[in-house]
């Protein structure tokens, strides 16, 4: 996966190697407010399994009753 791996290279580069913000979008050939999304969440987009997803409840509560 391209994506998970560019992801990891611009956090590591930034975060590790030191580099800035603005010459990393420039050696990764993205848009520098890319960079910062890639920094503020640490699992790209769409990775991440449920707890990236939303899970939606019941409209009723395990505990209510029908009967009336």
């Amino acid at each position: 996966m391209k994506v998970v791996e560019l992801y990891g290279r611009v956090r590591y580069a930034v975060q590790i190697a030191g580099l800035s913000r603005r010459e990393a979008a420039r050696q990764f050939g993205i848009d520098p407010r890319t960079v910062a999304k890639m920094l503020a969440f640490s699992v790209p987009p769409g990775i991440g399994g449920a707890d990236r997803r939303r899970v939606r409840s019941s409209t009723r509560s395990p505990g209510s009753s029908t009967v009336s």
